[in-house]
């Protein structure tokens, strides 16, 4: 018989103290929720003034998912109509530019991207790195389901 024991510990996963430190510091949170905001406002200014493209929608549309998320997860759930109404400027954006192939917001569309923008800095703010990662695993697993669904529902016609 083995001399390995075959009962296990239910303890909490074990996180390495170096790991712990990165993930609570507010000295390594800031970069990385600045780099988020910047590259959100960045993609926000070049839509303001036509000069969008399509890897710019996509940065700004993931930021507003991983701001969905952590309203969902309790970082702003009254505020989650608003985050809502920026993914439908997002894709009055996206038509507009199949249609007429330019990037340009309109006024009320550019409002409401501000709005879901500031929400998310307010969520980041209070978000520990760890928090903001789940939303980020959840925003990617959401996308991978919907790609799923479609290829399936391509599939089927």
């Amino acid at each position: 018989m083995s001399s390995k024991s075959r009962a296990r510990k239910h303890s909490q996963p074990a996180m390495s103290p170096l790991l712990r430190a990165l993930t609570y510091s507010r000295t390594t949170h800031e970069p990385v929720t600045a780099a988020m905001l910047l590259q959100g406002y960045a993609a926000l200014d070049a839509f303001r003034r036509g000069q969008g493209s399509r890897n710019l929608h996509t940065t700004l549309s993931r930021h507003l998912l991983v701001s969905q998320e952590l309203a969902r997860l309790g970082l702003g759930e009254d505020v989650l109509a608003d985050i809502e109404s920026a993914h439908a400027a997002m894709v009055r954006l996206d038509a507009r530019e199949d249609q007429e192939g330019r990037w340009t917001l309109e006024d009320h569309e550019y409002a409401r991207l501000c709005t879901a923008l500031a929400i998310l800095d307010g969520q980041l703010s209070v978000a520990s790195l760890s928090e903001i990662a789940s939303a980020e695993a959840r925003m990617i697993e959401g996308l991978m389901r919907s790609a799923q669904l479609n290829a399936i529902a391509e599939a089927a016609v």
